[in-house]
C-alpha cells in the first residue's frame, strides 16, 4: 500500500501554525513601533526648553502641576 502524500511533504501542524502566527504578529508590531522611535527624539528636542544656566533641570511644567493636583486630592 502506498502513502497518499509524497515522502518530502508533511501535514501542517497546529504548533507550526501558531509559531508562524506569533512571528507575523511580532513583525507587525515591530513595523508599527519602529517608525515612531526615529521620529520621537526630533519632536521632543524641539519642544523642550533650554536647560537652566545654574544647573539643575527641574521645571514646573503643566504635567508636573497636574500630577501635584492629582496627589493632593
Amino acid at each position: 500500500m502506498q502513502d497518499s502524500q509524497p515522502a518530502g511533504a508533511q501535514p501542517a501542524s497546529r504548533r507550526g501554525f501558531f509559531l508562524g502566527a506569533a512571528a507575523v504578529g511580532a513583525a507587525a508590531a515591530a513595523v508599527t513601533v519602529l517608525p515612531r522611535v526615529g521620529e520621537a527624539p526630533a519632536a521632543a528636542a524641539a519642544t523642550l526648553p533650554p536647560p537652566p544656566e545654574n544647573g539643575g533641570g527641574y521645571t514646573l511644567s503643566e504635567h508636573v502641576k497636574r500630577y501635584y493636583q492629582s496627589t493632593s486630592a
